[in-house]
């Protein structure tokens, strides 16, 4: 046979002839090309089926992340909106603090004003829910931009306000406030007639009469500058309070406390005597501003 040809014997088992099929070779080059072919075709609409599933069950998961993405930022959008809520809270609270500070220290303070806060109207992301999804992330950043520099002017406001304050209770406790002992004013602050002689005189404290050795208290925070002895004040104390403020405390029996000592309201810094010119056990009390004699009952609750 010719070599363009293939020969394809069958030999039954039975015993009868034998077969021969004969083939060209092109035929035979076309079905293994063909056959080739079918095989490279199968596998890859295997391969395409398979994919088509994996796209399908990723679509999938992509439209469920994206429905679950959805809620949370909804989610966000609602909770940056109850923060918007109570940084307005915040701001009308660094308000009332102001106007109660204001009404604690007098008409005649003046109470920082505070900051004023953003001049733009807040946003409403509520509003918003039932627009497309890009409009409302933009709203959310908007909002959250807005309420950032909201925190800060709020931060900046509670601080000027809290170093308002410190320097209030500062001022508040160099105020003489307390009765330094508990006993009868039997001399007030002013002019009154001489103990001693006929004359008037200027009393430039107020006298508490009481017992002998009681303790005296100071009236408020200070520093004691002055532990004297004279033959009119007898034996004394003095302290400053800062702010121009200082009290005295004569005719002790003795002083507590020396010169330099660093005290606090009602901190024991004596004790009622009749010493310098006295008629009796009494402790003369007095309160300065700048030097000044004033009258102690200004002060006194």
């Amino acid at each position: 046979m010719s070599d363009n040809f293939f020969t394809l014997m069958i030999i039954p088992r039975q015993k009868s002839s034998v077969r021969k099929i004969s083939l060209s070779s092109n035929l035979v080059r076309g079905l293994f090309i063909g056959s080739l072919l079918a095989i490279l075709l199968s596998l890859y609409v295997v391969y395409d089926y398979a994919s088509i599933k994996r796209d399908r069950a990723e679509l999938a998961r992509l439209r469920q992340q994206t429905v679950q993405q959805s809620r949370e930022i909804i989610g966000l959008a609602v909770k940056v909106d109850e923060f918007a809520d109570r940084m307005e809270e915040f701001k009308q609270f660094d308000r009332r603090l102001r106007l109660m500070a204001s009404d604690d220290i007098g008409q005649d303070k003046k109470v920082p004003l505070g900051i004023g806060g953003s001049n733009s109207s807040p946003m409403h992301l509520k509003e918003m829910l039932d627009k497309d999804q890009e409009t409302l992330v933009s709203g959310i950043h908007k909002s959250m931009a807005q309420l950032n520099e909201e925190a800060n002017e709020r931060e900046q406001s509670f601080n000027e306000l809290l170093i308002f304050l410190h320097e209030q209770k500062s001022i508040l406790a160099a105020k003489p406030s307390i009765w330094p002992i508990r006993g009868w004013v039997t001399s007030e602050f002013g002019v009154r007639q001489n103990p001693f002689g006929t004359n008037n005189e200027f009393h430039k404290g107020i006298d508490i009469a009481t017992g002998m050795g009681r303790e005296v208290a100071a009236a408020a925070d200070g520093i004691v500058v002055e532990v004297s002895q004279g033959s009119d004040d007898g034996n004394s104390v003095r302290v400053e309070h800062g702010y121009g403020r200082s009290t005295s405390y004569s005719h002790l029996t003795k002083a507590a406390v020396k010169q330099g000592t660093r005290i606090k309201r009602g901190d024991l810094i004596g004790y009622v005597g009749s010493t310098g010119r006295s008629t009796g056990p009494h402790l003369h009390y007095a309160v300065y501003i700048n030097n000044v004699p004033v009258n102690p009952r200004k002060y006194l609750k």
